[in-house]
């Protein structure tokens, strides 16, 4: 029975999960789940549909209240869902919400209160856009690259995390109008209107879960396994770059000069990365021209590369 129980397994019939919880239906439909599964179980569905398991058991009981950390959720799969979840709020949800709302404060007359209304939720609306359409060019497209294994540049998810909210605010202040301060008849259009406002308001905020609670902290994870290759990889350029003319190795003070020189950094922007006088910095580029022979900011572009030290792809070549 899974009314229940404390999770959603793979075993439990899609139905019953329904029949449970109607937000599954929204789940459903963002995993892009077609009705008519009949009793098959969850893993029969997803397997049939190309759905990750995991991710929609993740999902599915984060969202209905229930056990959601046993699961090892897909992050392409999870970004996959946030963006059939934005388009359902920006381009059905909210634009639905707005038509109704409109028919319920014009009931007699447009007044300036209804006009003000109005106003107050198209604002709302483009809040809601502005920070969707950051989370799609900005977020997504970082957590992709680093799936993919790709430079990611100095963008880290804990930075944007601790601003993110469910942006629901809105939607409550709307609400608090009618219910306390805003005399109209309780019409039939204005229940629903509210009604509709305040499931919309557990959509985001359940978003925002979705979003805090299992793709931050599984990028943060590839985050660090992305440092430790970089490390890694460090550690294995220092072997390399210490085959110097002389046979002198080089330090890991002078390697990471070599990096931010090929990144095309002058004297002076090295010495403020690193927190150097601009005096040692000098010295350290005259002491690696002696140990590399080489004296170019190009050859030595060149050399880092060769030498793992950075990659082609982080830096332009000019």
């Amino acid at each position: 029975m899974t009314r229940s129980s404390l999770r959603y397994t793979e075993s439990d019939r899609v139905r019953d999960l329904v029949e449970d919880n109607s937000k599954i239906l929204l789940v459903l439909n963002r995993f892009r789940i077609p009705f008519g599964f009949g009793n098959k179980s969850v893993k029969e569905v997803c397997n049939q549909y190309g759905v990750d398991t995991d991710t929609f058991l993740a999902i599915a009981n984060l969202v209905c209240g229930k056990i959601y950390q046993d699961f090892q959720a897909d992050l392409k799969a999870i970004i996959d869902y946030l963006r059939e979840t934005h388009a359902y709020i920006l381009n059905f949800r909210l634009p639905d919400i707005r038509e109704t709302l409109i028919q319920a404060v014009y009931q007699s007359q447009i007044d300036q209160v209804a006009v003000l209304i109005i106003k107050f939720f198209d604002e709302y609306i483009e809040e809601v856009r502005h920070h969707m359409e950051e989370e799609d060019k900005d977020v997504f497209p970082y957590v992709q690259r680093l799936i993919d294994g790709e430079p990611v540049g100095d963008f880290r998810i804990a930075n944007y995390a601790s601003g993110h909210e469910s942006a629901v605010s809105k939607l409550d202040e709307l609400k608090e109008l009618f219910v306390q301060h805003y005399e109209l008849p309780n019409t039939k259009m204005l229940s629903s209107t509210l009604f509709h406002i305040m499931e919309c308001g557990d959509d985001l905020v359940s978003h925002c879960e979705i979003e805090n609670k299992i793709l931050f902290p599984a990028v943060q994870e590839l985050e660090e396994e992305a440092k430790h290759r970089s490390l890694a990889k460090a550690e294995s350029a220092n072997v390399l770059a210490s085959r110097t003319e002389d046979g002198e190795p080089l330090s890991q003070r002078e390697i990471e000069v070599v990096r931010l020189v090929a990144h095309g950094l002058s004297n002076k922007e090295i010495a403020d990365r690193l927190n150097l006088s601009f005096h040692t910095i000098t010295t350290y580029r005259k002491n690696l021209s002696a140990k590399l022979n080489i004296h170019s900011t190009a050859a030595m572009t060149i050399f880092a590369i060769l030498h793992g030290i950075v990659d082609p792809k982080e830096i332009e070549l000019k």
